[in-house]
């Protein structure tokens, strides 16, 4: 008779709330990432619905880590991997529906299928999300813009769950928006957001996606393994200008660089590590400091812990 496999007193899976979503252990989160680097979650966690969600985080401790991965597209995962739980929202969390509130998303909907679904339902103001490259959630923690409109412009609502699972609804007033900034706490997951509809002709809707689309393609490296903009623009000024006159135009380190084609966006050549992205993003900082005296922020979130057990 074949004994039974023991489980590892340490396994952290074991430690978790039964759920009718999905675990997963030690998956490589490199494939979810635009940049195409990082290591693996320690768990991985999808998650059938919100109540599934909400029934994971209220039967969580609170010393697991819990981090919320999207598309990852403004997103840099530390060698190391993310210690913890990894939840990636999906199913329901991507379905988008026309209310007489608004356009009512779900925090893992992409925010240019969201600009499309509003464009073909003849709803205007959104194309602006067609410019960002990533998921509603997304948008709702940095309020995300592009094309001269960001996510406060649009807001009715937004729904989250915190840490413990409690369900909590945010205006556009209580977001505390800023440039790049929410001041929701941390701890809360987006799960779904009302935008504001706007009745508007499907041809002139149609005409701004395409400028909009042709304009990203003619000036950033949308085909390139690359993480959105990296730095945030200081008050006043351009931070592609600024990495410019600092001469790191094609600046290299490893297997990462600088664009040609807009050099506030860094680029994945093809063997880049995470700590060569990090690396070379530091790097530009430097540099602008010494030529320009301006400290840039970085825009792109870095999470997870480096190769040799160091984290942010």
């Amino acid at each position: 008779m074949a004994m039974a496999a023991l489980k590892h007193p340490d396994r952290l899976i074991d430690r978790l709330p039964a759920v009718r979503g999905e675990y997963r252990e030690d998956v490589a989160l490199a494939r979810y990432t635009w940049f195409r680097v990082g290591g693996p979650a320690e768990v991985l966690f999808l998650p059938a619905d919100k109540d599934d969600l909400q029934q994971f985080l209220a039967g969580t401790t609170p010393d697991v880590p819990v981090t919320v991965l999207g598309v990852a597209s403004n997103l840099l995962i530390r060698d190391g991997g993310i210690p913890g739980v990894v939840i990636r929202l999906r199913g329901t969390f991507n379905e988008t529906a026309l209310t007489k509130s608004g356009v009512v998303a779900g925090a893992g909907a992409l925010d240019i299928n969201v600009a499309r679904f509003a464009a073909e339902n003849g709803i205007g103001g959104l194309e602006f999300l067609s410019g960002i490259p990533g998921t509603v959630g997304g948008a709702l923690r940095m309020n995300a813009g592009a094309y001269g409109r960001e996510v406060k412009d649009v807001l009715i609502n937004a729904d989250s769950l915190d840490r413990n699972g409690g369900a909590h609804q945010f205006d556009a007033e209580a977001m505390g928006f800023s440039y790049r900034h929410s001041s929701v706490p941390d701890d809360h997951i987006f799960v779904s957001a009302t935008l504001a509809a706007e009745l508007d002709d499907p041809a002139k809707i149609s005409a701004r996606l395409d400028e909009i689309g042709a304009a990203r393609n003619e000036t950033q490296p949308i085909r390139s393994r690359t993480g959105g903009s990296t730095f945030k623009n200081p008050d006043g000024q351009h931070a592609w200008e600024l990495i410019d006159a600092a001469g790191c135009r094609g600046l290299r380190v490893g297997g990462a660089t600088v664009s040609e084609k807009h050099c506030n966006f860094l680029i994945n050549t093809g063997s880049a590590t995470a700590h060569d992205l990090e690396a070379l993003g530091e790097e530009v900082r430097r540099r602008v400091v010494d030529t320009c005296g301006v400290e840039l922020q970085w825009e792109i979130r870095r999470v997870g812990v480096a190769e040799n057990g160091g984290r942010e």
